[in-house]
């Protein structure tokens, strides 16, 4: 481990890697970019302190890189142990960002390295999964009065920012960056859609076509992640709770049905749910041999591993990210990535182009908050529309897409209440 009062990771050496493979993904990056350009030149967060609880791979990396651009003092820790990439971490150390962060750190130090990035004091913080703003809420409340505000890229951080929201005791303005357009159309859906499926087969080297794919929550990051499935030749099973996503599911020509049942007839099962034991002890005894069980919701506790570690007589490792727990009855069932984000845990995430859009929306929060947080109060808020089109505009022109445009005469029309039948 490598280690100074400005970075801890495990091996500064491996920069040069982590260089090439942060300079891959930002030719892939035009709104980052171009935002990127405009940060060198206007500098908004000089004396800005900002402090991210992101998975550290190489898109954040050049998302960190874009707010130093702009003069922000910038520190970073990993949120999740298994997504961190040690030669791009190393490359952001090298570059001057304060990085506290390795593959495979435990608890512990997935805390202690959070709390080293807290000691700048931060005016910002972008978080992902609202681990940080959390931490800064139960065990950091003297940083309180120096932060501004804060942004969070996931479903899961927002529903617990709404919840801290709802009970009075949110300390300072959220931004809920997952609930622009730019992001959760793009990001959960076709980003979360493909980059589950790399994870899935990258690890297992099998056949999608002709199994029983079990998606369990049809949110944006379900719907994605279903959508794939079906492309790749898949039988698709929606579990949902939700009654209107689930009448949608099925009108989308998927089957739907309870947990107990998909137990039973499911190959691939993947969690995208946000909550805790969705696959749990009575599935587990009622699945087929040989099951696989991913999860692409932020957290690991989709799936019960509890619950599998107990109904195991014996647990083995039969290739990289993959567990197996052999029950009684000879069954085998497999874990990917220890319930982990799998797209992350045992891949590379999002491709750069849907992470382009979203980092976007991340940069541009921060100056957001930056440059409003004295009137915006402790709650959670969007961005405005106009961020959104703002970044679906740089992103058509890169594709080299244009659009129509409304003549005068459809404006008018539209905006008169006068025209009738």
């Amino acid at each position: 481990m490598n280690c100074t009062k400005d970075y801890c990771v495990k091996d500064i050496n491996l920069a040069p890697e982590g260089e090439k493979k942060i300079d891959w993904v930002s030719r892939f990056m035009p709104v980052l970019q171009s935002i990127k350009r405009d940060f060198e030149k206007e500098k908004p967060f000089e004396g800005v302190r900002i402090a991210a609880c992101l998975h550290l791979e190489m898109k954040t990396a050049f998302l960190a890189l874009t707010l130093k651009a702009g003069g922000a003092e910038v520190a970073l820790t990993a949120s999740n142990p298994l997504s961190t990439q040690d030669d791009v971490v190393a490359a952001l150390a090298k570059a001057g960002i304060k990085v506290y962060a390795w593959r495979g750190e435990d608890t512990e130090a997935y805390y202690e390295n959070m709390h080293k990035a807290l000691d700048i004091k931060p005016n910002i913080l972008i978080d992902d999964g609202a681990d940080m703003v959390s931490v800064v809420h139960r065990e950091r409340q003297e940083l309180i009065e120096n932060i501004w505000g804060a942004s969070e890229e996931t479903t899961t951080g927002v529903i617990r920012l709404r919840a801290m929201e709802k009970d009075g005791v949110l300390k300072f303005p959220i931004i809920a960056v997952n609930d622009s357009y730019t992001k959760y159309l793009f990001d959960n859906r076709y980003g979360t859609g493909q980059s589950t499926w790399d994870g899935i087969i990258r690890t297992t080297n099998l056949l999608v076509a002709g199994k029983n794919v079990v998606v369990v929550g049809y949110g944006w990051c379900g719907r994605g992640i279903a959508l794939r499935a079906r492309g790749l030749g898949a039988t698709v099973i929606v579990v949902e709770v939700d009654s209107i996503r689930a009448l949608e599911a099925r009108m989308d020509g998927f089957l739907v049905m309870p947990m107990r049942e998909a137990a039973k007839i499911g190959d691939i099962f993947i969690t995208a749910t946000g909550d805790i034991n969705c696959i749990r002890k009575e599935h587990f005894e009622v699945m087929k041999d040989g099951v696989i069980m991913a999860n692409a919701g932020h957290f690991d506790v989709e799936i019960s591993k509890p619950d599998l570690e107990s109904l195991a007589v014996e647990i083995s490792n039969p290739r990289p990210h993959i567990t197996e727990y052999r029950l009684k009855d000879g069954r085998r069932l497999y874990l990917l990535a220890e319930g982990r984000l799998v797209n992350l845990a045992a891949a590379d995430g999002h491709p750069a182009e849907i992470m382009d859009m979203s980092f976007a929306l991340q940069a541009m929060a921060a100056k957001y908050i930056k440059d409003n947080h004295e009137r915006l109060e402790p709650r959670v808020y969007i961005l405005p529309r106009e961020i959104d089109e703002m970044i679906a505009r740089i992103k058509l022109k890169a594709m080299g897409i244009d659009i129509e445009e409304l003549t005068e005469e459809q404006k008018k029309y539209l905006e008169s209440w006068e025209h009738g039948t």
